[in-house]
């Protein structure tokens, strides 16, 4: 479906107290004119992207003159961030997740590019697509539900570590790229800062939901690998399921119209992914177009898909972890991803590339 028109408030959001971002930057008491540690942190950590970003803005040939556009928008970022450290109240602030991002965005879009990540997402989701037959007869393979499960989990953990967002993970893949079958292996023992897996895994095997909603986040392994393969799993157990992807591209994050084309290419002539009826597949457009996700403002699309689901899944470290960790639904729900800024890791009292798995149990009654 295509996302068209005013937006929305999530259907499944509990609002009261609802705050899209998890970290608290500030408090009331703070002076309004001078930036608290975290907001410096901060500030600090998305200029520490700028040269990743500069360099796949370099490299778009898509957009005629592109080193110079972008040596702009490097500048005019930085300079914006720089305002902040003077002034929280400038440019829209007091800056949070959401905001920095925006504005990252933006003059990104002003400047003249469009997706400087097309092409990475491109090479990554044909590459994980001929991954993909193998990973889910791996998956299938495994006799116990329990351990199916905890895989599939750990299949989405290694699925997320493609994340070009994070300037220590784009370095490392620029150089090597990233072994799906080793990430797994690699993926650091339980427990996690979070990890409520065996209480999930307990309410996995007691009922199947009837309806999911997933809110999806990287290209490539994360969603083709990662994704998928749960999704796959609910969809053979009756599940109808909803993937939300972002209208339009930030960083490398999986739009609506590349998932339509991606599951497109892995269904077989009879509509299957392997074996598996997608009838009860849906890909709704959120609306959003960035790697964080504020639930306030959804499309009327997705609100009217996701009105009837009794679990909602918030993926990855934007959605689910800097927003939303503590967002409350009316409904089950999930939230897992990778900690991927040291930042996030210090907040949670957890380890880099540490995991989040925190399930809450809405009761029926």
């Amino acid at each position: 479906m295509e996302s068209s028109g005013e937006m929305v408030v999530f259907p499944l959001l509990i609002e009261n107290s609802y705050r899209a971002c998890t970290i608290p930057y500030r408090f009331p008491s703070d002076n309004p004119h001078k930036p608290t540690p975290v907001e410096l942190q901060w500030i600090n950590l998305f200029a520490n992207s700028i040269p990743s970003f500069k360099k796949r803005a370099e490299s778009d040939d898509t957009v005629s003159d592109a080193p110079a556009k972008a040596e702009k928008f490097a500048q005019r970022y930085a300079e914006i961030l720089e305002d902040f450290k003077k002034d929280p109240q400038s440019h829209g602030g007091p800056p949070d997740a959401i905001l920095l991002c925006r504005i990252r965005e933006l003059i990104l879009k002003e400047v003249g590019f469009r997706d400087i990540f097309k092409k990475v997402k491109d090479e990554e989701n044909a590459k994980a697509i001929t991954l993909f037959k193998d990973v889910v007869q791996l998956n299938d393979a495994i006799e116990d539900e329990s351990k199916r499960v905890e895989n599939l989990v750990r299949g989405i953990f290694a699925g997320n570590i493609f994340d070009l967002g994070s300037a220590q993970l784009a370095e490392l893949f620029s150089k090597d790229g990233m072994s799906f079958l080793a990430s797994c292996q690699n993926i650091v023992p339980r427990p996690w800062v979070i990890d409520d897996l065996d209480t999930f895994i307990s309410k996995w095997a007691k009922r199947a939901w009837k309806k999911a909603v997933i809110f999806v986040d990287n290209s490539g392994a994360d969603i083709v690998l990662g994704i998928l393969p749960f999704a796959r799993e609910l969809l053979r157990r009756g599940t109808q399921v909803v993937l939300a992807a972002n209208d339009l591209p930030s960083i490398n994050d999986i739009t609506y119209h590349e998932l339509v084309e991606i599951i497109s290419k892995l269904k077989d002539e009879n509509g299957q992914l392997m074996g598996v009826d997608t009838q009860n597949l849906l890909i709704a457009n959120s609306g959003n177009d960035l790697p964080v996700i504020d639930l306030s403002s959804v499309s009327q699309e997705l609100a009217y898909l996701a009105s009837d689901a009794d679990l909602v899944v918030m993926e990855g470290m934007g959605r689910g972890i800097e927003t939303n960790l503590y967002a409350q639904f009316k409904c089950d729900s999930l939230k897992i991803g990778m900690v991927k800024h040291q930042e996030v890791a210090q907040f949670l009292g957890g380890r880099l590339y540490d995991c989040v798995f925190k399930f809450n149990e809405v009761s029926s009654g």
